[in-house]
């Protein structure tokens, strides 16, 4: 999940001055020791311990004075007045773009409606016995908050990303968090993404008080049920936080830093290997890649090119301070890469080979995948159609990044006719016979006659 450029411009000036090596360390699967295998799959570490310990009076101070409390830490944070903390979107003057910049958004935005689109399924239905039929319906969850970072930097793609999914899965409350830049308003561009993919309220705030002013519900903000996006820490603790409060409210993912895995073979051109590392690297100096380099692989020829091109970078500082934690492991085969792939489970992985099809079957954990020579990460961070709200640090084994179903919910329903029970009502009895669960029990013989 992408970070938030306001943590990533705060981590950057806490830096050393002293320019990182851009010389990535470089290992070989074969003669991996354990220590090292330990390190290859460690990110950056978050002290989530003390984060929560500054998230808590801000999520605790929104509970209780609301509006105010937002724009108290809004004028704190972003050094912005904000008249009203949130506003229906209709309210807004509709934003003016250049024709170029309007066909991009376009783009990206019927793609990824269509993707999501696609993903709409049948309601479920199965008779398990005679007379006993199953079914599972699909609802929307009718609230959800999007948070969108911003204030230095501008990040409509991310609206795009939550937005879309979300008009398409029926939601009715849209609420689009994102900090307010110090006159109080918002980019063209996030508008112009917001009011195409049907968001209904715009909150004009950032961090952990955005997060807050939406799970608790203030007088300008609606209350939502669920929670998604990506940002800085703060705002993953303040989500984690109101997951588990009185606030009930879902959240999408546990976030940490951005991350790329590219697996490369000889067939690979070395600047496309480095542009790739670096297109991650570049999201702040806690990001972390990795390359796993099949044979034939000029390693040689890549960090000459990672040096060239992360030095030539607006943010190569950043890039730089991420180069320093990340690193090449010399691989085998396609096994092998397979292997410590699925052990490190990246965000983004990328597989620059020959074939690069084949590796599908043997590739079991990762927030997203690009296939092939021609697919750069960069076309899923905006506009393929697959969703950038990604799993990271690992949580790749276990979650799966945003989609249509992360603003949806499944119901099921069972429906018996009298032959039903009967054929199935035995067992059942029985069952909360052996649980001890009498009134169970009753509910069925009841019903079947056999209690007098």
């Amino acid at each position: 999940m992408k970070r938030s450029h306001q943590a990533v411009n705060a981590a950057t000036a806490e830096m050393e001055t002293a320019q990182p090596s851009l010389h990535l360390k470089t290992y070989n699967a074969e003669t991996l020791s354990a220590q090292e295998l330990k390190q290859f799959i460690a990110r950056p570490r978050i002290d989530f311990t003390s984060i929560l310990q500054k998230v808590g009076p801000i999520v605790d101070a929104v509970r209780d004075k609301g509006d105010d409390a937002v724009k108290e830490y809004t004028q704190m944070f972003d050094k912005a007045d904000t008249p009203n903390v949130c506003v229906p979107i209709e309210s807004l003057p509709a934003p003016e773009l250049d024709k170029a910049t309007q066909t991009a958004f376009d783009v990206a935005y019927n793609n990824i409606r269509r993707f999501h689109e696609a993903q709409q399924t049948e309601t479920i239905s199965v008779e398990t016995m005679p007379g006993v039929t199953c079914r599972r319906l699909t609802r929307p969850i009718e609230a959800v908050g999007i948070y969108v970072p911003g204030g230095t930097a501008v990040l409509p793609s991310s609206a795009l990303m939550l937005a879309v999914p979300a008009g398409v899965a029926g939601c009715k409350t849209i609420v689009l968090a994102t900090p307010p830049r110090p006159n109080g308003s918002i980019s063209a561009e996030v508008l112009y993404c917001a009011r195409k993919a049907g968001v209904t309220h715009i909150c004009l705030a950032g961090g952990a008080q955005a997060v807050a002013a939406m799970a608790w519900g203030t007088a300008s903000c609606p209350k939502v049920d669920k929670i998604l996006g990506p940002g800085n820490q703060y705002v993953t603790a303040a989500k984690m936080l109101l997951s588990n409060s009185e606030a009930m409210i879902a959240m999408d993912m546990p976030a940490g830093p951005s991350e790329v895995l590219v697996i490369a073979d000889s067939s690979a051109k070395p600047d496309h290997i480095a542009a790739d590392l670096l297109s991650q690297a570049e999201h702040g100096p806690d990001s972390q890649v990795v390359l796993l380099a099949l044979p034939g692989t000029d390693l040689g020829a890549v960090q000459a090119e990672v040096e060239r091109q992360c030095n030539a970078l607006p943010r190569s500082e950043a890039a730089a301070s991420a180069l320093s934690h990340s690193c090449i492991v010399e691989v085998a085969d396609q096994a092998q890469a397979a292997r410590l792939s699925n052990l490190y489970a990246p965000e983004h992985l990328i597989v620059n080979t020959r074939d690069a099809e084949s590796w599908l079957g043997l590739l079991q954990h990762a927030g997203s995948i690009f296939l092939g020579p021609w697919t750069p990460e960069s076309v899923g961070d905006y506009a393929s159609g697959t969703n950038h709200v990604l799993p990271t640090y690992g949580y790749a084994r276990m979650y799966s990044g945003v989609s249509l179903d992360s603003f949806q919910k499944k119901i099921t329903v069972q429906s018996l006719t009298e032959e039903g029970l009967r054929l199935l009502g035995p067992s059942v009895a029985h069952m909360a016979n052996v649980e001890g669960l009498e009134a169970h029990k009753r509910a069925v013989t009841l019903r079947l006659g056999l209690e007098h």
